[in-house]
């Protein structure tokens, strides 16, 4: 039996990769030494596995960026609108591909799967795919001359690749996979040259819907790319589900074959009893979750590998996470602040790999010798179970009364609306942002300053006051017709809630990747959720009293709470869901009371928690959507609810969002070229749309022109009645004075439409 990992957490302990990356991007690192701190990154993170013992230690999984950026520069798909003439990929074009530049806007970019991980699209159609240099080469060289280690080069697969990419037709899905087998056997054939003995080819997709047609396709690249390469072991590794063709699957011509034991567990044990699995493969098993933050009851694990040694012997089984390490933080060491009952329940990158090499060694020498750690991690794991915490009367009384409370507004849309224009007599195309404005050194600063006690409580709350009427009067001078406070005594916009609830605890280290150098900590919920305090009322009402203007006020939705945090395990993400919305409520009802009458319940990761089996999706859907209505349902009919998603396939998910039943839903347009609008020529809509006009995540200002234009497009599929106009998302990452320059232009394409309407109209 041996030990595997299937990728590492890139932004290291002390988030050195996000920091190098930054002061690169703010021309305060030149590239060389760029380069040189990546590597040291790099080598640190091996070294950590070697020292571990796992056996089959991943390179590639290491990126400057996002790895299917990587696969798209590796394979020259760099579209037309970027100043690349072939060969290897420039930083700066890279760069320009994922954050955009002055003459360029950047790649769409989308949720990977089900986490909260963003990629960049990779974008057919511009040129002919060609091998411009092989990436997992020289991962896997660079750490044998350093190391000496003969590592696991890991590559995103064929299918998954052009799955999660586009600019091709529909029909030409497969034509398309097929036009990049060459590419991959290049890769492979010279990987196998330089003496390397397995390559994970990952196939994440594979545990979507698929096709008969699908199926074929497959076998007939893995059949192509077999017999191309006579010595190299290929680990086919799917994760985040079980594949629902298992004896097609491990059909396949490769030499092993990986499969999810945590969330596709009941299924995959299921077709290891009743099929078997080859005597010829080597079986990957992902055994510790690779997405969550609790230790695994060594015991449970014990018990699941002896049932998997029924079907396949142990000299054929590797023993491994889930899923990329990518997807939770590096280390519990460095968590110093933590309650102990709690710190011993958790487990991060570090020590998923020490439970993964824990259990290969209790199954190569005998359970005897770890069976000190198992007593240990179950008495903890009993411990929290039974803790106060976790055994809220009346959180749970609450639940048990849930039938009781509604969740649908008194007064039906098509009536609110006109009691809402009517109060509020907002012009056509009302102009808003999303909440957040940028959160530049100075507001960071002065949070550490009273985080750390050199400010007092009424010091920091006159800070976030200057902040706030600041950008008051900047909104005002822009001229936006809907204002927000701005955010700024907020870091993340899930953690500030979690920071004000019940049942939530934060760790001092725990960032994870959310997209490029952006890293998030997320809240843990290890207890029973309930409010607590008014949370936002007071800097709401703060700004609504500076202006004449309507002030939003800000919350995060139930599902994203719950889908950006960790999340107990011990109960269903359901109840844990439920017991949010709950607490919400009362918030929704304490800003309502407070005079704050546009409220705006953010939910962008509601269709990241979508499951990837459609049987199980109706479920998920309805409890989500009831959570939202839960929380938002018991205001008056003159007040307005907004939320806003972003990056999300709205042309499947149109109908869920007319059942949250807000009165106005923001949506990214931008990063699609207004792609998303076309939803609208074939979907029936009657609410109000905030049409995301330019993105958010690059730092360049879009011209009044783009965002006339696509406001226009918009136009010619849905009156402009139901139109408001805003950023795609948040401005916190962004510079004040890009961020005024890009508002103004918004303004002025917005009042340019206006007045062509006014015009038309007479």
């Amino acid at each position: 039996m041996k030990s595997s990992n299937l990728g590492y957490p890139r932004i290291g302990e002390q988030r050195e990769w996000k920091k190098a990356l930054e002061s690169f991007w703010a021309g305060e690192l030149a590239e060389n030494d760029l380069v040189k701190q990546m590597e040291q990154i790099r080598n640190r993170h091996l070294q950590k596995q070697q020292e571990k013992e796992i056996d089959l230690i991943p390179v590639n999984d290491f990126t400057f960026y996002d790895h299917m950026l990587d696969m798209a520069v590796m394979f020259g798909l760099v579209p037309k609108r970027y100043d690349y003439d072939g060969g290897p990929v420039s930083l700066a074009t890279y760069f320009a591909m994922a954050r955009g530049n002055e003459s360029a806007v950047a790649g769409e970019m989308t949720k990977w799967f089900t986490t909260n991980y963003h990629y960049i699209v990779p974008e057919f159609g511009d040129r002919q795919p060609a091998v411009t240099e092989n990436k997992p080469l020289l991962a896997y060289l660079a750490a044998k001359e350093t190391l000496g280690l003969q590592g696991k080069p890991v590559i995103v697969g064929p299918y998954t690749f052009v799955k999660l990419s586009k600019g091709y037709a529909p029909d030409d899905f497969h034509k398309t996979i097929e036009q990049i087998v060459p590419l991959y056997k290049q890769v492979l054939q010279e990987l196998e040259l330089h003496g390397v003995e397995w390559v994970q080819i990952d196939e994440p997709a594979f545990v979507m819907e698929t096709t008969d047609q699908d199926l074929q396709v497959i076998a007939r690249v893995y059949q192509e790319l077999s017999q191309a390469l006579p010595h190299l072991k290929l680990m086919l590794q799917t994760y985040f589900e079980a594949v629902d063709w298992y004896q097609e699957l491990v059909a396949l011509p490769v030499q092993g074959i990986g499969l999810d034991f945590v969330q596709g567990v009941e299924k995959n044990l299921s077709n290891l009893k009743k099929h078997g699995f080859p005597k010829d493969k080597v079986l990957a098993a992902g055994i510790v979750d690779g997405r969550n933050i609790w230790r695994s009851s060594l015991e449970e694990k014990w018990q699941l590998v002896t049932s998997i040694t029924e079907s396949v012997s142990q000299d054929r089984l590797w023993l491994q996470p889930s899923s990329s390490l990518l997807h939770v933080p590096v280390t519990v060491e460095r968590e110093t602040d933590l309650v102990e009952e709690v710190k011993k329940t958790l487990a991060f990158a570090d020590e998923k790999l020490g439970e993964v090499q824990l259990l290969v060694q209790g199954f190569r020498f005998g359970k005897y010798i770890i069976s000190k750690q198992i007593a240990e991690n179950e008495a903890a794991l009993t411990q929290l179970q039974s803790s106060p915490a976790r055994n809220r009367s009346e959180v749970k009384q609450a639940l048990a009364e849930l039938d009781k409370t509604t969740a649908t507004r008194n007064v039906p849309f098509h009536e609110r609306k006109g009691i809402q224009q009517e109060a509020w007599k907002l012009p056509l195309l009302p102009t808003t942002t999303i909440g957040s404005f940028p959160q530049t050194t100075e507001v960071r600063k002065a949070r550490q300053q009273f985080k750390k006690g050199d400010w007092s409580p009424e010091q920091y709350e006159s800070f976030i006051q200057e902040q706030i009427k600041e950008w008051i009067d900047i909104q005002e001078d822009i001229g936006l017709d809907v204002l927000v406070h701005g955010e700024f005594e907020r870091t993340d916009m899930v953690e500030f809630f979690g920071e004000k609830l019940g049942g939530f605890l934060f760790t001092k280290n725990g960032w994870v990747q959310s997209y490029g150098s952006r890293c998030v900590k997320p809240p843990v919920i290890y207890g029973d959720v309930e409010f607590l305090a008014p949370m936002t009322v007071k800097e709401s009402v703060y700004a609504k009293s500076l202006t004449e203007k309507p002030v939003k006020g800000m919350l995060t939705g139930p599902a994203t709470i719950l889908n950006w945090s960790f999340v107990r395990d011990d109960i269903s993400r359901k109840e844990v869901c439920e017991q949010i919305a709950l607490a919400l409520r009362k918030e929704v009802e304490e800003l309502e009371a407070a005079g704050i009458h546009m409220i705006q319940v953010d939910e962008p990761a509601l269709r990241e928690g979508l499951p990837l089996k459609p049987e199980d999706r109706k479920s998920y859907i309805d409890w989500a959507v009831s959570a939202f209505r839960i929380a938002t349902s018991s205001v008056q009919p003159t007040t307005q609810i907004h939320t806003h998603m972003c990056y999300c396939e709205f042309h499947d998910f149109i109908d869920v969002i007319s059942d949250l039943d807000a009165d106005v839903i923001s949506i990214e347009t931008s990063r699609s070229h207004g792609e998303l609008v076309s939803v609208f020529e074939t979907c029936t809509y009657d609410k109000g749309i905030g049409l995301g006009v330019y993105d958010i995540h690059s730092p360049r200002v879009p011209a009044v022109g783009e965002m006339e234009n696509m406001v226009t497009q918009a136009l010619d599929v849905l009156p402009a009645s139901q139109f408001w106009i805003n950023p795609d998302c948040g401005l916190k990452t962004r510079g004040s004075r890009e961020t005024i320059l890009s508002l103004k232009n918004m303004v002025e394409a917005t009042r340019a439409v206006r007045d062509r309407l006014s015009a038309t109209s007479q």
